[in-house]
């Protein structure tokens, strides 16, 4: 998903080789069915495999990594409903649904519910027809009814509209400086305008946020290549890094040395 975009509300998504869309900033609550192959979501402290036929819903203003993995000779498959909050909001004055906590889901779960796998297989009739709003909002009510049907909790999240409150800074920081997402939105998450955020991370780390996160990052690295055995094309990605020349150029300009020398011992 595009860190600033809002998705369309139906998405099918279909890919022959391994496909990693890289970080993702969940702006809205998802639902989504593996139709063919597996998908990967990390949320930086659980990693989670769905295959075949199991549902997966990830919650808003959370970060996400996910990496799709097609069958063998064949193609990884997915359907997702998106549920933005102008339609959760009449959702919530239509059938007077409100949160009532905060609830400490995970950033994703796992439904098990025939109905909900039905329904998505259901989407599959409207992918070649032209985008109708008055349509997709029918969808997206069926989707909610469903969801609130298989764990009525689950309104706890899908309806609060609050945005994320101050909390600890260092905490956040060392759980998820891995994630590639613009400062904005680390800031964001952690409650603080863009300014409090530097401010207090400044305070906090003695460096700036961009500068701490390339460090901390190259850091990890290293230990992952000394300590763990791990290869430089299977940690770069991990670490947030764009692509592997970059990060290459930035461990030997920190260390002295490129990455592919520790590998090699």
């Amino acid at each position: 998903m595009d860190d600033h975009t809002i998705p369309f509300p139906i998405n099918y998504s279909c890919h022959f080789s391994e496909f990693r869309e890289g970080e993702q900033f969940s702006q809205v609550h998802s639902l989504g069915l593996i139709l063919s192959g597996e998908m990967e979501l990390n949320d930086g402290i659980t990693k989670t495999v769905f295959k075949e036929g199991e549902l997966y819903s990830s919650r808003k203003n959370r970060l996400l990594k996910f990496a799709k993995y097609p069958p063998k000779n064949g193609e990884i498959k997915t359907v997702s409903i998106y549920f933005d909050d102008s339609v959760l909001h009449d959702f919530s004055r239509e059938y007077g649904y409100q949160a009532e906590k905060k609830e400490n889901i995970p950033a994703f779960i796992k439904p098990d519910h025939k109905a909900l796998v039905t329904f998505m297989h259901s989407l599959m009739a409207y992918e070649e027809l032209p985008a109708s709003e008055e349509l997709l909002r029918i969808k997206q009510k069926e989707a909610l009814l469903l969801l609130l049907n298989y764990d009525p909790s689950l309104k706890d999240v899908l309806f609060d509209f609050s945005e994320p409150y101050k909390i600890d800074i260092e905490t956040f920081m060392n759980r998820n400086f891995h994630f590639n997402v613009n400062v904005e939105r680390f800031a964001y998450l952690t409650g603080r305008s863009l300014s409090a955020f530097k401010r207090d991370f400044q305070k906090t780390f003695g460096l700036p946020p961009r500068q701490w996160l390339q460090l901390r990052r190259l850091k990890e690295a290293h230990f992952l290549l000394t300590q763990k055995g791990r290869s430089v094309s299977d940690i770069y990605l991990d670490l947030g890094f764009e692509n592997l020349s970059h990060f290459s150029f930035a461990f030997k300009k920190q260390f002295g040395y490129p990455p592919s020398t520790l590998q090699a011992k």
